[in-house]
C-alpha cells in the first residue's frame, strides 16, 4: 500500500480487481534499450536513440502528435516542422503537431520519442511487435483526447519551470494520446519497507528507467484457470530500459542502485485519475479532458 502521506494513496490499492472478464493477463515485458531501439505497448511506440552530434532524425509523416522526452543527459537539438525551427536545450517534454518533422542533433546523448502505435512509418519497427500481434483485451484502445487549446503547434514544457512539489506525484504532462510523468531522482536504494504495490484496471504502464537500476516486483492475480497462473516476478534491470506492466497485475518498482535512480512513467491514453487531481497535470490548460 502507499504511505498515507503519499499523494497516490487515494488512487489505487494492492488488491486485485473485482468481477473478472476471464481474458488472459498479458506477461510483463522487460526491454533493455541498448538492444531494442524501438519498442511498443498497446497504444504507443517508444523510440530510444543514442544520438550523436550531426545526426538528422526523420520522424516521418505522422497522423498524430509526436512527444519527445528530453532528460538531463539528452543533447541539445533543433526540431524542424512545417511551421519552422524550435531549438531545445534543457530537459522537459516537447509536443510536435501531426505532419512531417525532423530533429537536428547538436551533441551526444539519449532522446526518447513517442508516437501512436498505428503510425504507418513506425508500426512495423518495434522489436517486440509479436507481443501485440493481437490487441490485448484488457487494455483500453486509444481514442485521442480533445484537440489542444489554440490549435496545433510545437509546445515545449521545460522542467526548470516546474519545481518538485511533495503534494503532487511527479511532474505530469499530457497530450491527446500520451501522459508522461517525470518522477523525482532518488539518491540510493528505495526503502524496502516503503514500497507501493498497486494495480491498474485497464491500462498499461511503461516505466522508463533513465538512470540507475530497478527491481520491478510484479504479481499476477489468480484467475479460475490455474494453467494461466504466473509466479511472482522480481526482475532487476538497469538503464536505459523500459518495463511494460500489464493490467491488472499488482506491481511496484524498487530503486536499487547506490547512486542516482530515476523513472519516467508513460501512459496511453492519458490517465483519467491523475487528470482529475487538481494541479497534477501541469499543461491541463493546453490539453483539455474529454
Amino acid at each position: 500500500m502507499y504511505e498515507k502521506d503519499d499523494p497516490r494513496s487515494a488512487l489505487a490499492t494492492a488488491t486485485a480487481p473485482g468481477p473478472d472478464s476471464g481474458a488472459a493477463i498479458a506477461a510483463a515485458q522487460y526491454l533493455d534499450l541498448h538492444d531494442n531501439e524501438v519498442v511498443r505497448a498497446q497504444n504507443v511506440i517508444l523510440i530510444h536513440t543514442e544520438a550523436h552530434s550531426g545526426d538528422d532524425l526523420d520522424n516521418g509523416y505522422l497522423a498524430g502528435e509526436l512527444a519527445i522526452i528530453v532528460t538531463g543527459a539528452s543533447p541539445a537539438f533543433t526540431l524542424f516542422t512545417d511551421d519552422g525551427a524550435t531549438r531545445i536545450a534543457e530537459p522537459g517534454l516537447v509536443v510536435t503537431p501531426p505532419g512531417a518533422s525532423r530533429i537536428s542533433v547538436e551533441g551526444d546523448g539519449p532522446l526518447v520519442r513517442l508516437v501512436e502505435a498505428t503510425e504507418r512509418d513506425w508500426r512495423d519497427r518495434p522489436a517486440n511487435a509479436g507481443a501485440y500481434a493481437e490487441n490485448h483485451p484488457r487494455v483500453t484502445l486509444l481514442q485521442r483526447w480533445p484537440e489542444p487549446a489554440g490549435g496545433n503547434r510545437v509546445r515545449f514544457y521545460p522542467l526548470s519551470e516546474v519545481p518538485q512539489d511533495p503534494k503532487r506525484f511527479g511532474r505530469i504532462f499530457r497530450t491527446r494520446a500520451f501522459m508522461v510523468n517525470f518522477l523525482p531522482e532518488q539518491d540510493g536504494p528505495r526503502d524496502p519497507r516503503r514500497l507501493s504495490p498497486h494495480h491498474h484496471d485497464d491500462f498499461e504502464q511503461l516505466s522508463l528507467a533513465v538512470q540507475g537500476e530497478y527491481v520491478h516486483h510484479i504479481r499476477t492475480p489468480w484467475l479460475n484457470d490455474r494453467t494461466t497462473w504466473h509466479d511472482d516476478e522480481h526482475v532487476r534491470i538497469g538503464s536505459p530500459s523500459v518495463t511494460i506492466i500489464p493490467p491488472p497485475t499488482v506491481h511496484t518498482s524498487e530503486a536499487s542502485d547506490p547512486g542516482v535512480n530515476q523513472l519516467i512513467d508513460i501512459f496511453s491514453p492519458p490517465r483519467v485519475d491523475f487528470s482529475e487531481k487538481p494541479g497534477w497535470v501541469l499543461n491541463a490548460d493546453d490539453y483539455p479532458m474529454p
